[in-house]
């Protein structure tokens, strides 16, 4: 089970942390990260991080979001900076292991003034 945290409204040139936590199981995960989606859109990639460190970011957050987590603590965090009108969304963290793919509950982020 992932509980995401940190949502809320946030002017543009804002900043905003988010973090999920996973809890149940002990095992590691692959892959941990973050997408967003928008009323009518599909569900895109913001940012992710594997468990060896590397990782990949939507292509329009590149510069401004910063994924990290911590392996013990079992939690994925995004860190937005320099946030703009369009990167209002619900925000959803995912964690994968093998064939295992989990979601939060999603957390919604507004940007505006």
């Amino acid at each position: 089970q992932l509980q995401a945290f940190g949502g809320g409204l946030v002017q543009p040139g804002g900043c905003l942390r988010l973090s999920c936590a996973a809890s149940g199981s002990t095992m590691s995960f692959t892959v941990m990260g973050w997408y967003r989606q928008t009323p009518g859109n599909a569900r895109d990639l913001v940012a992710i991080m594997l468990i060896n460190g590397s990782t990949n970011y939507g292509d329009s957050v590149k510069g401004r979001f910063t994924v990290s987590r911590d392996n013990r603590k079992r939690t994925v965090y995004l860190q937005m900076n320099s946030l703009k009108p369009e990167d209002t969304a619900v925000y959803y963290c995912n964690a994968k292991r093998g064939t295992l793919s989990a979601w939060g509950q999603g957390t919604l982020v507004t940007v505006s003034s």
